[in-house]
C-alpha cells in the first residue's frame, strides 16, 4: 500500500457501499458460510432460470427480505453520507451494492443501486418499473401494461448490474474513491478500486476487516461502518 491519504478537501467523490454497512442496522447478509441463501441455493432464488422455473419460490424469498426492511433502521454510517452529500452535491456519487433503502431513509438522494432494489418491482412485459412495498408472491399484474406479471427489481447473478455508464463515468471524474463495507470479491464493483487509480483518484477503503481489494487502495482502515464513516467525514468536512 501506498501512504495515507493526504488531509486536502477532494472536489469529486464516489463512495461504494457494501453489506457490512447495512448489517450495523441488522440486515442480514442472508448468504451463510456455507453459500445458502436462508437454506436456498442461490441458482434455486437469485436467478432468471429460477424464476421462470419456480417464481412463487422466488417471489416468498424476496416478499421476506422486503418486509424485514420496516423493522431496521439507518445507522451512524448512511447519516453520516447524507451528511456528506449536503455539503458536497452533485459532487458526491453514493453506489451501492445493497438492494434495501437504507441510504433514502438516511436522507441520501444521489445514490445508485447498482444491484437493484427491493422497494421497486420490473415488469416481465413492458419493462416498466414501479416503487413497491407489498408482496409479490401472488403475481400482480403490471399498473402500466396491465397485461404481464411483476418480479423483484433485482440483478440476479446472470444479469448486468445497472447504470454502469453512470458508475464508470462518476469513477473517471472522482479525486477520491471511498468503499466502505464491501468483501472486495464481487465483481464489477470489486473493480472499480483499479479504475480509480487508473484515472488518478486517491482511494481509501473503511471496511471490517482486510478485503481482498485492501492492497489496492492507497490508505485501509479497520472498524465498524458506524465508528469510521462518522469519523472520515468530520474529518473531511471539518
Amino acid at each position: 500500500m501506498h501512504g495515507p491519504v493526504v488531509p486536502d478537501r477532494p472536489a469529486r467523490i464516489v463512495v461504494l457501499t457494501g453489506a457490512g454497512i447495512s448489517a450495523e442496522s441488522g440486515v442480514p447478509t442472508f448468504r451463510a458460510t456455507d453459500g445458502l441463501w436462508e437454506g436456498h441455493r442461490v441458482e434455486d432464488v437469485a436467478t432468471p432460470q429460477a424464476f421462470a422455473r419456480q417464481p412463487a419460490v422466488v417471489q416468498d424469498f424476496y416478499d421476506a427480505r422486503r418486509a424485514f426492511l420496516r423493522r431496521v433502521e439507518p445507522n451512524p454510517a448512511h447519516l453520516a453520507l447524507a451528511r456528506l452529500e449536503a455539503a458536497y452535491g452533485d459532487d458526491l456519487l453514493v453506489v451501492t451494492q445493497n438492494v434495501d433503502d437504507l441510504h433514502e431513509r438516511a436522507g441520501s438522494t444521489r445514490v445508485v443501486h447498482m444491484h437493484g432494489e427491493l422497494l421497486s418491482a420490473w415488469c416481465t412485459g413492458c419493462g416498466e418499473r414501479h416503487r413497491w412495498a407489498d408482496p409479490l408472491r401472488d403475481g400482480p399484474l403490471c399498473p402500466g401494461c396491465g397485461k404481464a406479471t411483476l418480479r423483484p427489481d433485482i440483478v440476479w447473478f446472470g444479469e448486468i448490474p445497472y447504470r454502469m455508464d453512470e458508475i464508470e463515468a462518476a469513477l473517471l471524474r472522482a479525486d477520491l474513491f471511498v468503499s466502505v463495507g464491501t468483501s472486495g470479491a464481487v465483481y464489477p464493483a470489486a473493480g472499480f478500486v483499479q479504475l480509480a487509480n487508473a484515472f488518478g483518484a486517491r482511494t481509501l477503503e473503511l471496511n471490517l476487516e482486510p478485503s481482498e481489494g485492501t492492497a489496492y487502495f492507497s490508505e485501509a482502515r479497520q472498524g465498524q461502518a458506524s465508528e469510521l464513516v462518522p469519523a472520515w467525514v468530520d474529518d473531511l468536512l471539518g
